[in-house]
């Protein structure tokens, strides 16, 4: 019977902060409030890591998921997270999943809900789901390119217009993607068309920078 699957791609390098996924964030790594959230699910069949690196494998075991240890050729900075999705798969045997949830740990705040509330969206609609979040005052109306030392707007028919009157934009916030075997096969993870599942501004934090982590700790110490 085809499996629900979730994979956590999870590097042992990082370009922004050095080592991201193992970093202790309210005294635990990174990558375990993700683990935390595919265990929390009522949904997911399987929970699989794809790593480079062998502490990020034994915090998976502890957390009870299965390792895929991914080979250096596609582990690096450049390396596109659906041939690591991909090379899991086949190291698993697992064939035409119903569903592939990518789960990236840099999403530490996406909780079980949302997993389930997604893949209860995918399952109703048979299209491939993404998270996103509001665009709010990040607005491309308050863009602008830089001209021979002049600012430009992005849409220039939008500049003056006041935040609550612009219309509602939404950019993906990395927290989870979910496609099916059609997708897999035609090594599509970000596709057209997707279903949005929209989640809030706290639960979109997205860890690129050092300045993330401190919002992070910041939030977490508000909830205790």
């Amino acid at each position: 019977m085809p499996e629900r699957v979730a994979i956590i791609p999870a590097r042992g390098g990082s370009k922004g902060v050095r080592g991201k996924n193992k970093r202790l964030v309210g005294g635990r790594p990174l990558i375990a409030f993700t683990l935390d959230a595919a265990r929390a699910s009522s949904r997911l069949d399987r929970i699989v890591v794809t790593t480079d690196d062998p502490e990020i494998a034994d915090l998976a075991r502890e957390a009870e998921s299965e390792v895929v240890e991914r080979p250096s050729d596609i582990a690096a900075d450049d390396s596109p997270v659906i041939d690591a999705v991909l090379h899991a798969l086949e190291m698993l045997g697992i064939e035409d999943p119903a569903a592939l949830v990518l789960l990236q740990p840099t999403s530490p705040l996406r909780t079980a809900g949302d997993i389930d509330a997604a893949l209860e969206l995918f399952e109703r609609t048979g299209i491939p789901v993404c998270s996103v979040c509001r665009a709010g005052d990040a607005h491309p109306a308050r863009m602008y390119r830089i001209e021979d030392g002049v600012m430009r707007p992005v849409m220039p028919e939008l500049a003056s217009t006041r935040r609550q009157d612009l219309p509602a934009l939404f950019h993906r916030n990395g927290a989870l993607y979910i496609v099916g075997a059609e997708q897999l096969r035609a090594r599509q993870i970000i596709c057209d068309p997707m279903v949005p599942y929209e989640m809030d501004a706290e639960r979109s934090v997205n860890i690129d920078t050092e300045l993330d982590l401190t919002v992070l700790e910041a939030l977490l110490g508000a909830r205790t």
